[in-house]
C-alpha cells in the first residue's frame, strides 16, 4: 500500500517538474519525502489575486489517494472559502458523502481546482461569513479588499 502511495506521489511530483500547470509549482519539503509538500501558486489572471504568489502546505495522509490531502494557505488571503488560519472549504478536500473526493483526483487536478476557486469564490459554502456577504452584496468592495490583502501579503511589496 505505502509503496503504491510513494510511487504515485513520486510520479505526480515529477509531472509538476516536467509540465506544471500555469502558475503552480509543487515540491516536497524534504527531498524524496512526500508527506509534506510546498506549493507556490500564482493568483489567477483577471482575479483580485492575480499579482500575488501564495504559499500553501499540502499534508499527504498515509491513506492517500483514498483520503484527500489536507491543504492550507500559509500566505494570508481575503476569500470567503478560506479562513484566517488558511483552512479551505472546498468539496474536493472532503470525503463523501459531504465531499467530492475520489482516488482518481491527482494533486494537479486538486491544485488547479483550488486556483479556480480563488478566481470564483463560492459564497454559498463560506468559512468567512462576513467576506461571503460582502462578495454577494458589494463585489467592488470585495475585489478592493482582496486586492489590498494580496498586495500586502502576497507580492513582497508592502503598502
Amino acid at each position: 500500500m505505502s509503496n503504491a502511495r510513494s510511487a504515485r506521489l513520486a510520479r505526480e511530483i515529477k509531472n509538476f517538474e516536467t509540465k506544471s500547470p500555469w502558475g503552480i509549482k509543487c515540491s516536497p519539503e524534504k527531498e524524496d519525502v512526500y508527506d509534506v509538500l510546498t506549493v507556490n501558486m500564482q493568483g489567477p489572471k483577471g482575479s483580485p489575486y492575480e499579482k500575488g504568489m501564495f504559499k500553501l502546505i499540502v499534508d499527504i495522509p498515509k491513506r492517500y489517494p483514498f483520503e484527500p490531502p489536507r491543504v492550507k494557505f500559509v500566505t494570508p488571503i481575503y476569500h470567503p472559502n478560506i479562513d484566517k488560519e488558511g483552512r479551505i472549504c472546498m468539496d474536493l478536500l472532503k470525503m463523501p458523502p459531504n465531499g467530492a473526493w475520489v482516488p482518481t483526483i491527482t494533486l494537479e487536478n486538486l491544485l488547479i481546482s483550488l486556483q479556480t476557486l480563488m478566481a470564483n469564490p463560492n459564497p454559498h459554502d463560506p468559512l468567512m461569513m462576513d467576506i461571503a456577504n460582502e462578495y454577494k452584496i458589494d463585489i467592488e468592495k470585495f475585489n478592493e479588499n482582496a486586492r489590498r490583502c494580496t498586495e500586502k501579503y502576497a507580492t513582497g511589496k508592502q503598502i
